[in-house]
């Protein structure tokens, strides 16, 4: 029973957030993280706990695949190099630092280093929910490196684990030969189950099928990679990004409306879900400690976060200081950021999923039956960062960015005008051959021409009278078909209620009322 109680007790938990945080202006995650805290006091939830074997296979596949589908390749190309720095040598870094402190905390050198893997990586669904203010350049940056970093710090910790129960041994040839197979494994698992998904939706029309196959995309790219000791995060990075290329040729309209409905409702719920899981993870690694330990506990989880964030504003300012005294090509100059810029990408390194599950993956025991050393404090430490860097650095964001005043990225507008303008002259343009070709009616094809010569109109569209003009009755127009939608919608249902048509055919024509509503409306173009 407590399964279906705790699906009841997020669903209201997301709700309630969700609405408060629009109204007080507070950024829901840091919300939903308080909630999961509060809950965790709730005797029936406090048996809930969140195996890493969910997050690792249920959590993460998902998100990541769908941060993967809807980033930037372009974005990520044109950066490559400073992600990659990001992405591997601020993730060693982080974790060394990290481990040293910890260390000194008083922490053995083996769990010490399984707690800096466990906090060095950030956290890509965390970075598309709280940075969605930033340009779209330094949301690109911010999500692919904490897309690829994941990889990074699962071997660290890999290496840290083994090494500590005696699995594993140091040695530079095979530490290398451990990144070399993560990296290079993974995108290959990637490339294959992209490649096989291709091949599938090629010989599948109905939108239900080929959705199937594309929720199985990143489980089985994991699970593939899993299978050969690779990185199963990178695993489903790369067929994400294969499958944004590729999906625009091989999707049709219902399938692409169908998947992104469902991808985009998932993956708000499982995100949101993490967060109240995450607050009633620390709050029951609380309990499992004493009270000298939690407030040792506690001066860690404040030391190794001052620790997080001098680290990742040290490297943003010595890498690019480096990469300017090495390459001074005009293109780099040109690519280059202010350092005010940085100074924002410093603040945005949110902890978060991959954290969670690394620490929750540490064994409870070593080979000779010993406990594993310090898995309580490596759980709660983990859990109190990933809450201060949401809390403290989501709540400093805002502030920051204003502080900032990044200059305003109108580049996906021109983008887009771009796009409906040259596709639009392409179509008046094939319109004669294309009609004589399908044999249409001249009434008909005048018709078309005329809707076409209004639209590129609008698009074109700027302060003079003329197109203000054009403007006023596109909106008028605009206003006038869904008023009138409005009224057939209204109709439909009344003829129902009054039996003269059946539930089915209300559904029908609904879904045709709904797809006319949106385009008019262009309700689809802020997911």
């Amino acid at each position: 029973m407590l399964g279906l109680e705790l699906v009841v007790v997020l669903c209201a938990t997301v709700l309630v957030c969700q609405v408060a945080g629009d109204r007080l202006r507070i950024a829901p995650p840091v919300l939903l993280l308080a909630a999961g805290a509060l809950l965790g006091f709730v005797p029936a939830l406090r048996e809930v706990h969140l195996p890493p074997e969910a997050m690792l296979l249920l959590f993460l596949p998902a998100l990541l695949y769908w941060e993967s589908l809807t980033t930037s390749l372009r974005g990520i190309r044109q950066d490559l190099r400073g992600i990659m720095l990001m992405s591997t040598a601020l993730v060693i870094l982080t974790a060394w630092a990290v481990a040293a402190v910890a260390h000194a905390l008083g922490l053995p050198w083996g769990p010490a280093w399984v707690l800096g893997a466990a906090v060095a990586p950030t956290d890509a669904t965390t970075v598309g929910v709280l940075a969605r203010m930033l340009p779209r350049r330094s949301i690109t940056l911010l999500r692919a490196e904490s897309l690829i970093n994941d990889g990074t710090a699962l071997v660290v910790y890999g290496l840290a684990v083994g090494i500590t129960v005696g699995e594993e041994h140091f040695s530079v040839p095979h530490v290398g030969w451990l990144f070399l197979l993560a990296y290079v494994g993974g995108a290959a698992a990637g490339a294959v189950t992209a490649w096989l998904g291709i091949q599938l939706r090629r010989r599948l029309d109905d939108p239900l099928l080929g959705n199937v196959v594309t929720i199985g995309t990143p489980f089985t790219a994991f699970l593939l990679a899993e299978e050969i000791e690779a990185s199963g995060v990178l695993a489903v990075v790369v067929a994400g990004l294969i499958m944004s290329q590729v999906g625009p040729r091989l999707l049709g309209a219902a399938t692409r409306r169908q998947g992104q409905a469902f991808w985009s409702l998932s993956t708000f719920l499982l995100n949101a879900s993490l967060f109240v899981l995450v607050g009633l993870e620390a709050q029951s690694a609380v309990r499992d400690l004493t009270s000298d330990d939690l407030t040792h506990a506690l001066i860690t989880v404040g030391v190794v976060s001052v620790v997080l964030v001098a680290v990742r504003f040290t490297f943003q300012f010595a890498a690019v200081y480096l990469i300017r005294l090495l390459d001074r090509r005009p293109q780099q100059r040109l690519r280059r950021m202010s350092h005010r810029a940085r100074v924002v990408g410093g603040v945005t390194g949110f902890r978060g999923a991959v954290s969670l599950a690394v620490a929750l993956s540490v064994p409870e025991t070593l080979d000779s039956g010993a406990p594993f050393p310090d898995r309580d404090v490596i759980v709660f430490v983990t859990s109190g960062v990933i809450m201060l860097t949401l809390v403290v650095q989501g709540l400093l964001l805002p502030r920051v960015v204003r502080w900032a005043r990044l200059p305003h990225d109108a580049s996906a507008e021109e983008e887009r005008s771009l796009a409906e303008t040259t596709a639009a002259e392409e179509a008046l343009k094939a319109l004669p051959e294309v009609a004589a070709g399908l044999g249409t009616a001249p009434e008909v094809a005048e018709w078309t021409r005329h809707e076409y010569e209004t639209h590129l109109r609008v698009v074109r569209a700027d302060d003079d009278a003329d197109d203000a003009v054009v403007l006023r009755h596109k909106e008028d127009y605009t206003a006038l078909s869904l008023a009138l939608l409005a009224r057939k919608r209204a109709t439909v249902v009344r003829l129902r209620d009054e039996n003269h048509i059946d539930d089915t055919v209300l559904r029908q024509v609904q879904a045709y009322l709904d797809i006319e509503e949106v385009r008019l409306s262009g309700a689809e173009l802020s997911d």
